[in-house]
């Protein structure tokens, strides 16, 4: 392979770069690690380069609120149940 001008070398570098990192965040995702913050440091890297990546992108940014609120809700069982209400007291 044989690379013309510096534009280039630096354009499949960043290309495999980006390509490198969205498959280390995608492998994140059954191993310990920050999968989600992973993929998407790599999908921005990719958004240099392809519309397909910087459209990804622009949608995971946008429902950002929704996805944040799922994984919070969902964490938020994980401390067990809650503990039960004060019984009320009998007045005399």
């Amino acid at each position: 392979m044989y690379l013309k001008t510096v534009q280039q070398a630096k354009r499949f570098f960043i290309i495999l770069a980006g390509f490198i990192v969205l498959l280390t965040g995608v492998a994140m995702l059954v191993t310990p690690g920050p999968g989600l913050a992973v993929i998407i440091a790599g999908l921005a890297l990719l958004a240099a380069e392809f519309v397909w990546a910087r459209r990804l992108l622009d949608r995971i940014k946008h429902h950002g609120g929704q996805i944040r609120d799922a994984i919070f809700s969902r964490n938020a069982g994980r401390d067990g149940p809650a503990p039960p209400p004060d019984t009320p007291q009998k007045q005399e």
